[in-house]
């Protein structure tokens, strides 16, 4: 059976949808934060008697940097915590939550790991010793190397915007590591990592108990409020 080229563009597409739209929606937004970023740095620029730099210069900017790295963390720890959380921790009547008895990494028949492997696994889902252990929490692991390697580059980035606005003020520069414990790095950090939180906490107590007809987010629209683990 053979398909025509636009045919397995249009398969593509509807396969990949979701990661597209939201791929599609950062960039717009990336491009959107770069357009007023630039214009607000340069009226800062002017209000401290200097020269505005050009598009090009502010997205080279550690003020550009620090300010897309810092969301950029507190998203990747998101779903690191939530990843890891959700192996021991659970909401009773939530869909983001495994069933009550389920809690911990569950058994090698469950996870269809080793032995208990089928046909189609991932090759090292059926392999011994590390490889299972690593791909076996390859999600998580994953994530919280994008959330550390993220954060690193949001504490150099931000620490060169503070020292940049600090010899504009006539101002000694800090070192990084002074930066690290300064009130403007824990302000940048804790005011993205409290919101995520709280949406978290949101969506797994309020998917309880509210619905959204045809969203794997959410639990069928009849099932009852203690149904827990159950997706529409």
């Amino acid at each position: 059976m053979t398909f025509s080229s636009g045919a397995v563009v249009r398969r593509f597409l509807r396969h990949n949808s979701l990661t597209l739209a939201f791929d599609g929606a950062f960039l717009l937004a990336l491009a959107g934060q770069a357009l007023v970023g630039h214009i607000e740095f340069n009226e800062q620029l002017a209000v401290d008697g200097l020269y505005p730099v050009s598009f090009g210069a502010y997205l080279m900017s550690s003020d550009f940097a620090v300010d897309v790295t810092e969301n950029w963390q507190s998203e990747y720890l998101q779903f690191f915590l939530y990843i890891f959380g959700t192996v021991w921790l659970v909401q009773h009547g939530s869909p983001e939550s495994k069933h009550i008895d389920a809690a911990g990494p569950e058994s090698d028949r469950d996870q269809r790991v080793g032995p208990h492997a089928r046909a189609d696994s991932p090759r090292w889902a059926a392999a011994d010793g590390w490889r299972r252990l690593v791909y076996s929490r390859s999600l998580g692991i994953t994530m919280g190397g994008l959330f550390v390697l993220s954060w690193l580059v949001q504490s150099v980035s931000g620490a060169a915007a503070y020292n940049e606005t600090q010899l504009r003020q006539l101002e000694a520069p800090v070192s990084w590591g002074s930066y690290l414990v300064s009130a403007d790095f824990w302000s940048r950090t804790l005011q993205n990592w409290q919101s995520e939180f709280l949406a978290v906490a949101s969506m797994v107590i309020l998917s309880v108990y509210l619905r959204q007809r045809g969203s794997p987010e959410s639990k069928p629209v009849g099932a009852s409020h203690g149904a827990t683990g159950v997706e529409g």
